[in-house]
């Protein structure tokens, strides 16, 4: 199983991004998959979570800013984020649960003026 992500960059406060994470190798779908993000020296903590049901779940610092959506016959997830803020700086990472768990490359997220 491999989860290529894409999306990041560096965007001012205000602006908007959309992160990809696409799974492969996985032979029977992809029932919960994820975003979380981390910053240096600081835990790795859940921001967006979407179930094969279309059920989500985000963290309260995002909620109203972020949508998570996926396509279930490209094994894709993706990660809207608007109304960025400084504090959303970090590195994002792709999130598969399949009873094992998979992790993306990481992508930066940088938001500054």
């Amino acid at each position: 199983v491999q989860l290529v992500e894409s999306g990041g960059g560096l965007v001012q406060p205000g602006g908007s991004l959309r992160l990809s994470c696409t799974a492969s190798g996985v032979a029977f779908g992809t029932p919960v998959m994820g975003w979380y993000r981390q910053t240096p020296g600081k835990q790795r903590d859940v921001v967006a979570q979407i179930w094969d049901s279309e059920t989500t779940n985000y963290a309260d610092s995002v909620k109203g800013r972020f949508t998570i959506s996926r396509d279930n016959a490209r094994n894709t997830v993706y990660l809207q984020m608007n109304n960025l803020k400084p504090e959303d700086t970090a590195v994002y990472y792709c999130h598969l649960d399949l009873g094992t768990t998979y992790w993306g490359q990481g992508t930066q997220v940088t938001v500054s003026s």
